[in-house]
């Protein structure tokens, strides 16, 4: 059962086998491109201290929200329980960064087939980091359709000017509750013959 560090393992997953696919089949001739986290701070182009170096992919988490499908059965689940589980769907988009832009569109494409030939990360492929994912335990990877509309909408909030990119969903990411709640111990109980309602 994953905790509250499974949000970012999934992250750290998703880098670890992007430069994995990367260094398999280098899409910019001649150098090494790397996958990397990224915050909203490494989108600032006068940043000196980004972690975004080209030839780069990054991945930058910009919404998260909760599973629609799910969350009424693990409500459930849950409330039987005394342990909370709430599933989530995150939302991440990739951007490729490069000397041009052809480079850039071989490293998405690249990171774009990587991701379509392995759309489920389990077992090993899932950074543990004490996350604490069951054996059973997986997450999807699907490259979401988001309209051109949404896609400038995120960049306006954003630092940065836009940039070829392309928004992944991964679903089903479930926080657990490692403590069940104690039920309060019963410390009295009521006995007595019930009153009689004849006059």
């Amino acid at each position: 059962m994953a905790d509250f560090q499974a949000v970012a393992a999934v992250g750290e997953s998703m880098v670890r086998f992007l430069n994995l696919s990367f260094d398999e089949d280098e899409p910019v001739p001649g150098n090494h491109t790397s996958a990397v986290l990224a915050r909203t701070e490494d989108l600032v182009p006068s940043n000196q201290a980004t972690v975004i170096v080209a030839p780069a992919l990054s991945i930058f988490l910009f919404r998260v929200g909760y599973n629609e499908t799910m969350r009424p059965a693990w409500s459930a689940v849950g409330h039987q329980q005394g342990r909370s589980h709430l599933p989530l769907d995150l939302h991440f988009l990739l951007t490729p960064w490069a000397a041009n832009a052809t480079f850039e569109q071989r490293i998405l494409g690249r990171a774009m087939q990587a991701l379509d030939s392995s759309p489920i990360l389990s077992g090993p492929l899932l950074v543990d980091n004490a996350t604490g994912w069951s054996p059973n335990e997986a997450v999807q990877i699907c490259l979401e359709n988001l309209s051109t509309e949404d896609v400038m909408r995120t960049f306006d909030s954003l630092p940065a000017d836009y940039k070829l990119s392309v928004s992944y969903m991964v679903r089903i990411i479930r926080i657990d509750e490692r403590r069940a709640a104690v039920a309060p111990p019963v410390t009295s109980a009521i006995t007595g013959s019930k009153p009689s309602l004849a006059p």
